[in-house]
Order: structure tokens, then C-alpha cells, then sequence
């Protein structure tokens, strides 16, 4: 096929007609398999005169670059490019790219960037010394290609470590090209164009990805490292060019280049400091010259950047100039940095009182912008103020971020900055109504809230006082008549939650307006309110006070969470749900619709969403969708609902018919996020039942046929509900062998895909467990099956993890408990019956759960009731062994039951003493603080929490190791037993009694040959487990007895 009927087929699909685009779409995917079909498109790309066609033909280039350089597991359809053709198409790229225009040359770094992640240096070993030679051209439109070459290769090694050899080649290219980068660097910073800006920009994010993760020894020169700092100070001092500030939206104008350069020159300088040239953040393992190379940039480097940033925010303050975001939020980020370190702490403290009033307090206040939303979007304005911390490039979070270091690594500017906030807020309630600030009034509180864990920490010489600070000067902006004030009064009560109130009638007053700001015209305020409404719930009084009003509260709640799907409401309604659970038990019909329709509508519109957004354009996927999360949200508020009403069949039973159609929609349109809730809801409404109702076998088989669509790495979420379909639901198995079948199907492809590990096969081993247990004596092919796929992995293979090899055996044990004769003939007809015995004996001191242990005591009393001559001989000799197997159990079941015990103790235990950090805690002699004693040393080092915690985890990493040979990291505790078994419920001891005393009766001559092989210790072991036996039959007999008696006399 020729270029000018590939050429006619661009032509066609940008035509008006939408049939005649389909049609030439269809030509051009035939197309794709003609071998030099991408030259053709190259060709194209550099020869067409028309942009309107050079632009399309790009995108379509670059689209089938992504998907046909190399073989994908998603996108299977598509044919591969072939070798030949990739040689020529990457002789002629960077040529192209030089060539051509700033719209197509967007196109087309993508292009480059997929092939070099498969192809350099192996299938490209030449692509630097094309990228340096264009470097040195004084040609710009070279110079860009050669800066966007670069630019692609350093984001290939990026996250490269410096472990290993995979980094070393980097770093020579770094040492070879970065040269000649600083000094189109120091050209470039001197220039006004846009062009200028776009090269300085792209040269700057170069350095940021070959600095990412480690900074090469040619860098950490110190000649070199200053050179580079002039730069980036230089970019951070340079007045912006007109044309980077003519347009009026501040975020259009951030998106221009020279603030794009300037935003990297910010970055560059804080990642040097804070991951390089901090001595204070290098982990113990730092070598020499990074020690020398952070203590020479704190001493020469880092003031030097303070003052810089100082001499910005001067201006910015001044309204001298205007700052980007990103740029703000890098100079906080850096200040942030300079507290705790004493050597910075020294530059910065001088500054420390206008910094906080006249910088960070400003970027704290809510902006033109916010107000407007406030009005206008209220959902939105609420994402924002709720969710801020999702926006790390946001001002006002590295503000925040600021404050709490200083109060928690310098105590004493805990009393500067609270005068501040006293002085802002007194003056307000001093002010004549129409002079009254109102802006400012509400970053102060804002202030004040973000400090609360501090002033609310352990020996706080402040705490008692703040209870009359919210009297005074939050309780009035309830009814304050600016909306947002109003919403801030909720959010300051919220942010003291763990403030004990002195007066309870304070308490009260808070709840009303809580209550009545609940009502309140603007939604903001609602929504604020309703989450400082659930931590007020702790206190008792109120908790009495909201019982007779609770399902109007309710109600409000679910109209709130259809006016804003805001993921916080719904962790609100399922406390209240737990915590009110009887006062709402007669209106839980009623609220389940209710969740239903709200659940319903946010997936609906997820869907919408999805399948408007272009996929390829979606770098993170679904998963990150606000409407995803509150989703989320409801599912769990429902099952937290289904789980308070345990004691209400009926009620539950209507309930499963209401929620079908959420189990549905989820399940249909395969929203996996989603799967784990509606999985536990599931499981909920069987296990609350005890029983399996018919429209719970609909969703039985919905979930089966979601598990067969390609959802077999979620059977560990599907596996309670499934637990609870088997054991609850045997009668109905029992009559319908389909399901049986079923579920059967779902364990065998467990072991057939090659996507499945180990870990998830032990689900499958489980799921196989839980039918052998529950459906004794109906299912015998499965149990064949199961016995087949167990021993066809322990008999091929040396099984290295140590928990999958244990629940592997465990269902041939299992299926021994389950019919002893059939599962002998089964092992011996394949020859698995030594293999297996010896594997099972040899491993008894793995078995260290109870329910591994009284599983092994059930199978050996199975096999002990099997008459002699039924033995296969190929174990006979060993059957002796049986009775010993048994006292090793015996002897260690004591222990391993006082270890469940312990472990059911830990999950219960709760400690509230932990709600706030250790570093919010003040020091002993807090107490004795007063506004204006003590001296702050100079030179004190505040502690650094990051660097502490990295060492902490590489301490730990080396525990970990050097336990590594003595424990097994995948040994199963008591808490990996996480679903009720039929086992629970059987008495080892009596069972074995009987069982032995039987044989003794039936087959004495059988019994005296096993047990005369016993040593004197293990026939002392026997004798205890008999003796218990009978003490606990007589306890048994003896609560029969007085609960007969007790029913009598009734």
C-alpha cells in the first residue's frame, strides 16, 4: 500500500461523516500490517505541508508505537512491528523530531520515550551521541530535540537505583552530556522568549529525573553543584517575562513554560536539600562524600537558598509579584525543611514572626477563588477544603504542614503564634460589624484548628484554656452571617474532638448549633457540620441526646450524601448506623433503600464518567475517581447496617431483596475497586441469616460467573461468603450438584492458572476445606479431584512456601476426614500413599493452629476406625505411627489453644491513650512555660521525624533478616483462621476416647499391636487425653442435667 492512499485514509477520518470515518479507520488498522507501514507514516509526518494533517497522522504514529513496538498482555489484537522496520524508524526519529513543529514534536516524545524504556542501550547504542551532537548545534530547533532526547532518557532511569549495575551506564551519560547542558542552562537564563523558557524548562525537569532517586559523583562535585545552584537561583530571581503573565487565570499562566522553569528551579533546590545536602535526613549507611557533600551545602548552599526565597516572598508580599502555586508551595516546603535542623533553624528564626504573619497566615485565608466556589460550587469548594491534602503542589497544605512542625519540633512558637491568632480574632469581635474581617477571622481559626493536636497534647500548659477560647470566639460565627465562617465554626469544634469539656452545658451548646447548622442554607456548612456531629458522639451526654432524633439525623445524612458525594458523610452514617443500631433497627428497611439509591446513583454516573474518558489519556485508571471512594463509603455504611441487625431475620431477609440490585450492578459492570464491600455484604447477610436465602443463591451465582469472567485473584474477598454458602447452605448443595460443581470449578481453575500463585491458592485450599467439612458423605468426585490437585503439586515440586505446602497437605487430610477408605484408594492407585504419609509425619511440628491440630486428631481417628485388612500394605508396616502422631498433637494442643486465646485477646484490645502522637506530647517541665520565659536554644536540634523512621525501618529490614533463617516469614499464626468451621464445634478429646475405646472392643489384637509400640511418655500422653475425656463427658452430662432441671421448674 502506497503513502498517498495511507494519506487519502488520514484525510477520511477527519471527515464530517461519520460512516466515511469508520470506514477509513477500518482501512487504516488493515494497513497496519503492510511492513513498512509505519515509514510511510514517518514519511508523512515530515513531509506534509498541511498542519491540520501532520498533526493527525502524529497521534495516530504515536498510538501505534504504544500499542505494536513490543507485545502487550492487554492489547493482544494488534500486530507487532517488525525488526527491520524498527531499525529504520529509529534511524530516522530523532531527525524527524528535530524537523518538526512544537505541536507535532509533542507527538511524538511520547514516541521516543516507549521506544527507549524497550530498546536503549541495546538496540540503540548510538541514540546519546546523535542527542549530544544536536546539543551542540547553534541550531535552537536542534538544540530542543537534542534537550527532549535527554529529557527522555533521564525519565528511563529515573527510579534506576543506585544498587546494582543498572544505574552505572546513567551516570556516565549524565557525566558526558550534562556539561553542555549547564551551559545551554546559562544561555538560556539570560533570554526573554518563549522559546527560551519552553528549552530552560525542559533542561531543568532533565535534571530533575537525574537527580530523582541518587546524585551522580559527577554532580555532588562541588564545583559542579554550584554551578547548577547559580542556575537554579537564577531562575528562581528572574523577573518573568511579559508574555508569561498575560493571561488572567492563574492556573493558564502557571501552565506557561518560564513558570514551569521556575517551578523546577524551586523543586531542584529542595530536593538537594532535603535528600542530599541535609546531614540531619542521610541514613546511617550514607558513605564519605555524601556526609561531606550535605555538610558543605548546608554550610555554603542552603542560606543562600533562604535568603533567595526570602527575597521572593518579600516581593510577593509587597505585591511587587506575583507567585505561581507550585512556586509558593516550594519556598513553605523549604522553610518547612529549616526548623529542625539547628544550623537553618539559626538563618530562619530571625524571620520566623513576618514570615507567619505577613506569608504563611495570607496563603492560609481563603482567596477570591475560594469564595467564589463557596457560593457558586459548593461541592467543588468543599473537595478542595476537605480533600487538600490530595493536593501536594496546594500553598495552603504546605502552610499547614509548616505550622505543625514549628509547634511540634519548637514548642516555644506555640505562644507566638496563638498571640498572633488572639490578636486577629479579638480584633475582629472588636470591630464594627461593617469593618469587621471576615477573611481573617476565618484563617485564623483554621490556624488554631490545625494546631489542636499540639495544644491538646500530653501536659499542654494550654489545654484548659481552650474550652473558653471556643466559647468566646468560635461558639458566635455559628450563626455568624458569612456562610463560611459558619462552616469554619464546624470545623474548629471537629478539630478539638478530643477536647473533655468542663461545663457540660457548653457541650449541649455545641451539639444544637451542630444541629442547627445541619439545616442551614449552604451546603458547605451542612456537610461540616454533619462530620463534627460524629466525634461528639463519644460523650455520653449527647449520645443521649440524639436517640429520640437519630433518624431524622439519618435522613439529613442521605439527603446530604445525594447533594455532594462527599466519601467522609458515609464514614459518618456507619458510626452512627453501629452506634444508634437499636434506636434505627425499625426504620432499616427504609434506610437500605435509601443507601441503595444513592449507591445506585454514584454508579451510575462512575460509569458515565468512564466510559466518556478517554483511556488513553488516563494515566492513573478509575481507581482514583472521588465518586469510586464515596461509593465505597455507602457499601460500607451497608454493611455495617446488616451486621447490627443479626438478631431481625425478617428484617434481614427483606433487606437481601433490596440490595440485590447494588450487588449486581457492581458485579455485572466489573467495578473491582468495589468488589471487597459488596463481597463482605454478601457475607454479612449469610452469616447474620445463618441460612441462605433464595435471592443470596442469585447472587451465589453472580458471583461465580464474575469469578469465571477473570476475577480469580479475588477469591480471598469472595471466600467468607463463599465459607457461609457452603456451610449454611449444604441442604440446598446437597439437592442441587451444580452449585456443587461450582464451586468445585472455582478451586480447580485456581491451580490451572499460571497468573495464580501460591498465596491465592492457599484460598482455593481453604474453599475446599469448608465443602469437605459441610458436605460429608456428598460429595465423593470432588473429593478425587481435590485429593488429585493436592498431590499433583506435592509429588512435582519442592513447595517453598511454607503456609501454601501446609493447606496443601491439609486437603488430603481433609479428604482422609472425610471418607478414609476412598481417599487410601485414591493415593494408592496413583501411588501417592507413602509420599503422602511420610510428607504429613515428617511436617506434625508445622501444624501449630488448633484447627490444624484437631484436623490431623479427626483424619488419624478416621484412619484408627478403618478394619486391619482395609490398610494398604504399602503402609501398614508404619500404621503404629498413627498413635504417636497423635501424642505429638495431644501434647501441644494446650499451648497452641492458650495462643488463639491470646490472639483473640489482641483483637480486642483497643487503647485510646494513642489517639495523639508521641510528638504532640509536651515536656516535663511544659507546665511551668509562660509567654515570655525560657530560651529557645540556637543551636538545638529539632528532631527529625523522617530520617528517624527510615533508620527505624532499615533497623527493622535487619531484624527481619537476621531472624529470617531461625522463623519462617510465612508461618501461620492463629489469626490466618479467620472463618467458623464444623471442626469448632467437634471435642477432640471425647471423639478420640470413643474412637479408641471402640477399636480396643472391636479389634483388640489391632489395638494391642498399635499401642504396645508406644514409649512409656506417649502411653502417659494417652491416658491424659482419656482421663480428660471422661472428666469433660461427666460435665457434659451433669449441664444436661441442670438445664433439664432448669426448664422443668420454668
Amino acid at each position: 500500500m502506497d503513502a498517498t492512499a495511507i494519506r487519502s485514509f488520514i484525510v477520511a477520518t477527519l471527515d464530517a461523516d461519520a460512516d466515511v470515518r469508520r470506514q477509513a479507520e477500518l482501512q487504516l488498522k488493515q494497513a497496519e500490517d503492510q511492513p513498512n507501514f509505519t515509514d510511510i507514516l514517518l514519511d508523512l509526518v515530515s513531509s506534509e505541508q498541511n498542519v491540520n494533517l501532520q498533526l493527525p497522522t502524529a497521534i495516530y504514529l504515536k498510538n501505534r508505537v504504544n500499542r505494536a513496538w513490543e507485545r502487550s498482555e492487554h492489547i493482544t489484537t494488534t500486530s507487532v512491528i517488525p525488526e527491520d522496520a524498527k531499525v529504520r524508524f529509529r534511524e530516522r526519529l530523532l531527525p524527524v523530531l528535530a524537523g518538526s513543529p512544537a505541536r507535532v514534536r509533542q507527538q511524538l516524545v511520547p514516541v521516543l520515550q516507549r521506544i527507549l524504556h524497550f530498546d536503549f542501550p541495546q538496540s540503540w547504542p548510538n541514540f546519546m551521541d546523535y542527542t549530544i551532537q544536536l546539543l551542540n548545534t547553534n541550531n535552537p530547533a536542534s538544540v530542543m530535540a537534542g534537550l527532549q532526547c535527554l529529557l527522555a532518557i533521564c525519565r528511563t532511569y529515573r527510579f534506576k537505583s543506585p544498587e546494582g549495575d543498572t544505574r552505572a551506564p546513567f551516570d556516565r551519560i549524565v557525566e558526558a552530556s550534562f556539561p553542555r547542558l549547564l551551559q545551554v542552562c546559562q544561555e538560556l537564563v539570560k533570554e526573554e522568549s518563549d522559546e527560551a523558557g519552553e528549552m530552560l524548562h525542559i533542561a531543568l525537569k532533565s535534571y530533575k529525573h537525574a537527580t530523582w532517586l541518587e546524585l551522580s559523583d559527577y554532580l555532588r562535585k562541588l564545583e559542579v553543584n554550584l554551578a547548577w545552584c547559580t542556575i537554579f537561583l537564577q531562575t528562581v530571581s528572574k523577573a518573568i517575562p511579559a508574555t508569561a503573565m498575560q493571561q488572567e487565570d492563574p492556573l493558564e499562566r502557571e501552565r506557561h513554560h518560564w513558570w514551569k522553569a521556575k517551578k523546577w528551579a524551586y523543586f531542584n533546590l529542595n530536593r538537594l536539600y532535603i535528600r542530599h545536602g541535609n546531614p540531619n535526613s542521610l541514613l546511617d549507611s550514607a558513605n564519605d562524600d555524601q556526609k561531606r557533600f550535605a555538610k558543605d551545602f548546608t554550610a555554603q548552599v542552603a542560606p543562600e537558598i533562604l535568603q533567595h526565597y526570602l527575597a521572593e516572598i518579600d516581593k510577593w508580599v509587597s505585591k511587587g509579584s506575583w507567585l505561581s502555586r507550585p512556586c509558593l508551595s516550594y519556598t513553605i516546603v523549604f522553610l518547612d525543611e529549616c526548623i529542625r535542623p539547628k544550623e537553618m533553624w539559626a538563618h530562619l528564626k530571625p524571620h520566623l514572626t513576618n514570615l507567619v504573619t505577613h506569608f504563611i497566615f495570607p496563603v492560609l485565608c481563603l482567596s477570591e477563588e475560594d469564595l467564589e466556589k463557596f457560593e457558586e460550587e459548593p461541592e467543588e469548594y468543599l473537595h478542595r477544603k476537605l480533600n487538600f491534602y490530595e493536593e501536594v503542589s496546594a500553598p495552603d497544605v504546605s502552610a499547614t504542614n509548616f505550622l505543625v512542625t514549628l509547634t511540634k519540633a519548637r514548642r516555644k512558637q506555640t505562644f507566638e503564634i496563638l498571640k498572633f491568632i488572639n490578636e486577629v480574632v479579638t480584633q475582629y469581635e472588636q470591630s464594627e460589624p461593617d469593618k469587621k474581617n471576615h477573611i481573617a477571622k476565618e484563617g485564623a481559626l483554621r490556624m488554631i484548628g490545625t494546631l489542636a493536636p499540639v495544644i491538646l497534647g500530653k501536659k499542654s500548659p494550654i489545654a484548659d484554656q481552650v474550652e473558653y477560647f471556643l466559647v468566646r470566639f468560635v461558639f458566635p460565627d455559628f450563626n455568624n452571617e458569612q456562610g463560611y465562617l459558619r462552616a469554619r465554626a464546624c470545623d474548629t469544634v471537629e478539630k478539638f474532638e478530643q477536647l473533655n469539656f468542663k461545663d457540660q452545658n457548653n457541650l449541649l451548646t455545641v451539639y444544637r448549633h451542630i444541629l442547627d447548622c445541619m439545616a442551614d442554607p449552604k451546603l458547605p456548612v451542612r456537610v461540616t457540620a454533619a462530620l463534627a456531629l460524629q466525634p461528639l458522639i463519644r460523650h455520653d451526654v449527647i449520645r443521649t441526646s440524639m436517640q429520640s432524633s437519630i433518624p431524622t439525623i439519618m435522613q439529613q445524612l442521605l439527603k446530604l450524601a445525594n447533594e455532594a458525594d462527599i466519601d467522609a458523610l458515609a464514614n459518618v452514617m456507619e458510626d452512627f448506623v453501629e452506634v444508634f443500631a437499636a434506636e434505627l433497627t425499625p426504620f432499616a428497611v427504609a434506610l437500605s433503600e435509601q443507601l441503595r439509591d444513592t449507591y445506585l446513583r454514584i454508579v451510575r454516573e462512575l460509569l458515565e464518567n468512564n466510559q466518556q474518558r478517554d483511556d488513553l489519556d488516563n494515566e492513573y485508571g478509575d481507581y482514583l475517581d472521588d465518586k469510586s471512594i464515596t461509593a465505597l463509603g455507602v457499601l460500607q455504611t451497608i454493611g455495617t447496617l446488616i451486621l447490627t441487625l443479626e438478631s431481625s431475620p425478617d428484617v434481614l431477609l427483606h433487606i437481601e431483596g433490596v440490595l440485590m440490585p447494588v450487588i449486581e450492578i457492581t458485579l455485572r459492570n466489573k467495578l473491582y475497586d468495589l468488589y471487597n464491600e459488596v463481597f463482605e455484604i454478601i457475607d454479612s447477610c449469610t452469616f447474620a441469616a445463618k441460612q441462605i436465602s433464595p435471592i443470596m443463591w442469585q447472587a451465589f451465582e453472580l458471583v461465580h460467573a464474575t469469578f469465571k469472567s477473570g476475577a480469580e485473584l479475588y477469591l480471598e474477598d469472595m471466600l467468607p461468603a463463599l465459607d457461609n454458602f457452603v456451610q449454611f447452605g449444604a441442604p440446598q448443595l446437597i439437592q442441587n450438584p451444580q452449585y456443587v460443581q461450582a464451586l468445585f470449578s472455582m478451586v480447580s481453575d485456581m491451580f490451572v492458572d499460571n497468573k495464580v500463585g501460591g498465596v491465592d491458592r492457599i484460598c482455593a485450599c481453604k474453599l475446599a476445606e469448608a465443602m469437605m467439612l459441610s458436605l460429608r458423605g456428598h460429595i465423593d468426585n470432588c473429593v478425587h479431584g481435590f485429593v488429585t490437585i493436592a498431590m499433583g503439586v506435592l509429588s512435582a515440586q519442592e513447595v517453598k512456601i511454607k503456609s501454601y505446602k501446609i493447606h496443601l497437605m491439609e486437603m488430603v487430610i481433609n479428604a482422609i476426614y472425610y471418607n478414609p477408605v476412598l481417599t487410601l484408594h485414591i493415593l494408592e492407585t496413583s501411588g501417592w500413599t507413602n509420599k503422602f504419609f511420610s510428607l504429613w509425619f515428617g511436617s506434625m511440628e508445622s501444624f501449630t493452629r488448633v484447627h490444624d491440630k484437631k484436623l490431623c486428631i479427626m483424619a488419624i481417628v478416621a484412619l484408627l476406625t478403618i478394619p486391619s485388612e482395609q490398610i494398604p500394605t504399602s503402609v501398614a508396616v508404619g500404621w503404629p505411627r498413627l498413635l504417636k502422631g497423635i501424642t505429638v498433637l495431644f501434647s501441644t494442643l494446650p499451648t497452641a489453644m492458650k495462643n488463639r486465646e491470646d490472639a483473640l485477646k489482641d483483637d480486642f484490645h483497643l487503647d485510646s491513650s494513642t489517639y495523639y502522637d508521641e510528638d504532640e506530647d509536651w515536656d516535663d517541665d511544659g507546665a511551668q512555660w509562660e509567654e515570655g520565659e525560657g530560651v529557645e536554644g540556637e543551636h538545638s536540634e529539632g528532631k527529625d521525624e523522617s530520617t528517624a523512621y527510615l533508620d527505624f525501618l532499615n533497623e527493622e529490614a535487619q531484624k527481619f533478616q537476621s531472624a529470617e533463617a531461625e522463623v519462617s516469614d510465612d508461618d501461620l499464626g492463629e489469626d490466618s483462621v479467620l472463618l467458623e468451621s464444623p471442626l469448632d464445634k467437634i471435642d477432640p478429646y471425647m471423639t478420640f476416647h470413643v474412637s479408641l475405646h471402640k477399636l480396643q472392643q472391636e479389634q483388640p489384637q489391632f489395638y494391642t499391636t498399635l499401642t504396645t509400640q508406644l514409649t512409656a511418655d506417649e502411653q502417659a500422653i494417652i491416658a491424659n487425653v482419656c482421663q480428660q475425656a471422661e472428666v469433660q463427658a461427666v460435665m457434659v452430662q451433669q449441664a444436661a442435667a441442670q438445664g433439664g432441671g432448669m426448664n422443668g421448674t420454668s
